[in-house]
């Protein structure tokens, strides 16, 4: 897809950059990334951490001094701005089924696959934690204990750690069964091209299905060929010089 306009700077991509087997550790900064790679729009991307933020999370991009915060604002800016439709060729009805399968995986799905990374202790000492690897000795630990307790309230207030390890389980991989459904045996959520969509299912999938973590969760997403048939190929496709091989469960 060509945009009709082209920025006169490169865009800048605020997100937290590789890591955990992953070109890009967050999901939604994976799916702001893709975006702009399918709009075909120059970015340069930066390394930040959420309080630089102008809303205390990333992603983030900065077009011409202007800021824009959170992934679905990013996506309809550059948009608007561009030209460009990253939902082409798709009726009333597949947009609207585009956006309800995007509200599930971050609304919900996410908090299924974030618990695997967070609250699975030796998950979040593998990866998380190290996040303050940088900061002042005197205080890397309390660090890292005060943000795993903020997100812990965070997953408890969602409702997620209100239920059992298995209830959790169980959710992600009702959401799981319904995306290979979904996808059943297209190259892309939506048919033949990939779209808007596209980029948030890739974020979320690889962020469960790569090898760095272990976790029940995982092994069901592996359960699912066309799933990682379909990480495998988004992979391939935009971020060619990844090395990315999980491994389909036995």
């Amino acid at each position: 897809m060509s945009p009709r306009m082209t920025p006169s700077n490169p865009i800048k991509l605020f997100a937290f950059g590789p890591g955990f087997g992953l070109p890009e550790v967050s999901p939604f900064c994976t799916k702001t990334e893709v975006h702009l790679k399918m709009a075909g729009l120059p970015y340069r991307k930066e390394k930040a951490m959420p309080d630089m933020s102008p809303k205390g999370q990333l992603p983030y991009i900065e077009d011409r001094g202007r800021l824009i915060a959170d992934s679905h604002f990013i996506r309809a800016h550059i948009e608007k701005k561009y030209g460009v439709d990253l939902d082409e060729g798709l009726s009333a009805a597949e947009r609207a089924q585009a956006w309800a399968i995007e509200r599930m995986l971050e609304n919900h799905f996410n908090w299924a696959s974030g618990y695997a990374r967070w609250m699975i202790p030796a998950n979040f000492e593998a990866g998380p934690a190290h996040f303050f690897d940088d900061a002042p000795a005197h205080i890397r630990d309390q660090l890292r204990k005060d943000t795993l307790a903020k997100v812990a309230r965070r997953y408890f207030e969602v409702g997620m750690t209100r239920h059992s390890a298995d209830e959790i389980l169980d959710l992600g991989d009702r959401s799981l069964l319904a995306l290979s459904a979904l996808l059943g045996d297209k190259p892309y959520l939506m048919g033949e091209q990939p779209t808007g969509v596209d980029a948030t299912m890739f974020g979320m999938m690889a962020g469960i299905l790569t090898p760095f973590f272990e976790s029940p969760l995982r092994r069901r997403a592996e359960s699912y060929p066309n799933l990682v048939a379909y990480t495998d190929r988004m992979m391939r496709q935009y971020y060619p010089e990844h090395a990315w091989a999980p491994a389909l469960a036995a």
